[in-house]
Parts: C-alpha cells; structure tokens; sequence
C-alpha cells in the first residue's frame, strides 16, 4: 500500500510538473520510488537549486559510482565554487577528479587549489606542471613555499619555477643550486637579466670546481656577463681553457663594433667635405622699383573732398599743394 501510494503521488507530481516535491520523494524512498534515467531528467527542471546539492549527498552515499555522471548532468547549472568546497569537505574530492577537471576551464581559484592539492597528495608532478602552466588563478607563492621543502625533486623544481614566475629570481636560482639543476639555475639567471645574479652563479660553479657549466654558463647567460669578470675568474682559478671561447667571442663582437663605427665615421666625414664644396644658393633680393601709386579712385566711387585728402596725408609726403580747389605745382 505505502509503494502504491507514493508511486501513484510521484506519478502526479511528475505529470503536473511538481518536479521539486518528485526529486524529494525518490530521495526519501529510494528502495521503492527510485528510477534513475528520470531522476537525472526531473532533477535539471527543479525551482528549488538546493535539491542540486541535496542530490549530490544523496549520490554521494547511496551511488557513489554514478555520482560524476550526475556532475555531468547538472554542471551547467551548479556552483562549482560550492560543490568542489562541499567534495573537499567531506574528504571525497578524489571521487569526483573528473567533474573537477572538466570545469577547470573556468579557472575558478577554488577549483585550481583544490586539483593542485590533489596533484601534490598523489605526487603527480606532470600534471602539477600543466595545470600551473594553463591555470594562473591561485596563490602561486605559497603553494611554491609549500613545495620547497617537498621529499621530490621534481615539486622542488616546480617551487623553483614557481618562484621565477613572480620575479624572485634569487629564491628561484639558490633553490636550484640546492638540488644541482644546473641548467635551469642558468636559465633563470639569464631570464632575470640580473648581471649580479649571473656572475654570481658563476663564481659558485667555479668555487665548487663546476667548470663544465661555468663554460655552458658563459653563453646561456652571455649578454649579462661582462669580459673582465669572466677574464679575472678564470685567470684566478686558472682555467683560461674554459673561459677562452666566451672571449673569443666577445673580441670578436667588439671588433665588428669597432669596424662599423669606423665605416660610419668615414660616411660622415665624406658626406660633410661634399657639403662644404656645394655652393651657397641666395634667395632673391627685394628691389624698389617705384614709389606709392598717386590715390585714384575706383570707377564709380566717389573721391574724398580735398580738405579731408590733405588732413589725412602727412605734410611732408604730400608732393603737391592744393590752390582754390586745383593741383598746382610746388613752389
């Protein structure tokens, strides 16, 4: 009777769309009311969002193994923040790995934090790395910190490049020197483009009689490296052998150097010999042809009367007199 009755109220809720009150009576009586194929389908059309995360306990304890695909149903419509928080709550995040993947393209810092933990606590240093490389939404500083110390070279060199990533060259280039990986040491030196950095990495090749990478260093890190350091350092630890070809190099660099500033000082010095035979063009000189045109007045204008012609012309530009109303000539 009690089967009958709830399978008789499940039907109605399903056919008048009470989809909330169907999901919580499968839940409550999953021995007698449970279908899963329409359990995944009534629980995408819920009102109430907290029936997603009721669900995902649900699974949780009673189908743990099909509870990804339930992520998988509901994942457009969960907040990944809250249900990857819940997984790690319960200790169960190892369980849903692959819903946790698949909405890391989000990179939600939560998300990223809890799959580096996952990474670390299963010593998979791989994807530890592709994951730092793709997803930068975490706190890179101490998850490098946490990983210094880390039993594994390979998480060690992870906190290294961690490190480098936010500019702490020195922590990222001693942290190698500490487990002798030498070539990202030089790397990282010549990345930071730090001169002190760099001859200070060879001056520790050469103090623990490295001289294999004080020569590799040499050209990895050639552009921060000045020659009278490197000339010095060999001389003093008497491996010249060793410094040679970087000096080599560097004599040669400087005499191309010295060849084109020779080049272009003989440019100049032709190009201002030619300017200084070339002869100076002067511009054209302004002649006075004639003096002031007498006042004419235009076609159809009226001229000014005399007396106000002779108020306006200084006295002594006037070339001419006015006598009784005519132009006579000066006396």
């Amino acid at each position: 009777a009690v089967v009958s009755t709830q399978s008789v109220h499940y039907g109605r809720d399903d056919k008048y769309e009470e989809y909330d009150n169907a999901i919580q009576t499968m839940m409550s009586h999953p021995t007698q009311c449970w279908k899963e194929a329409m359990f995944k389908d009534i629980i995408t059309k819920v009102a109430n969002i907290e029936l997603y995360y009721k669900a995902l306990s649900h699974y949780l304890e009673f189908k743990p193994m099909l509870l990804n695909d339930l992520l998988l149903v509901l994942t457009p419509r969960l907040d990944h923040t809250r249900a990857v928080g819940y997984f790690q709550k319960v200790g169960q995040l190892s369980l849903v790995l692959p819903y946790v993947k698949s909405v890391q393209s989000h990179n939600n810092k939560v998300i990223n934090e809890a799959l580096n933990n996952s990474y670390i606590e299963n010593e998979d240093y791989d994807s530890l790395r592709e994951s730092i490389d793709n997803f930068n939404n975490f706190d890179n500083i101490a998850l490098a910190q946490r990983m210094e110390k880390h039993e594994l070279i390979e998480f060690r060199r992870i906190a290294a490049y961690l490190f480098k990533m936010n500019n702490r060259w020195k922590q990222a280039v001693e942290l190698c020197k500490k487990d002798h990986l030498y070539k990202d040491a030089m790397e990282y030196a010549a990345e930071s483009r730090d001169t002190e950095i760099s001859e200070t990495l060879m001056g520790w090749f050469l103090d623990n009689e490295n001289y294999e990478s004080f020569a590799a260093g040499t050209f990895v890190m050639y552009d921060m490296l000045r020659p009278d350091v490197i000339l010095e350092l060999g001389w003093r630890h008497n491996i010249m052998d060793f410094a040679m070809p970087y000096l080599i190099q560097c004599v040669r660099e400087y005499t191309l150097k010295v060849d084109k500033l020779e080049v272009s000082d003989e440019t100049r010095t032709k190009e201002a010999e030619t300017n200084n035979q070339q002869p100076l063009v002067l511009g054209e000189q302004l002649m006075i042809t004639s003096g002031p045109a007498p006042y004419s007045p235009m076609p159809g204008m009226y001229a000014a009367p005399p007396q106000q012609m002779q108020q306006q012309m200084p006295q002594q530009q006037m070339p001419q007199q006015l006598y009784n109303g005519g132009y006579v000539g000066t006396m």
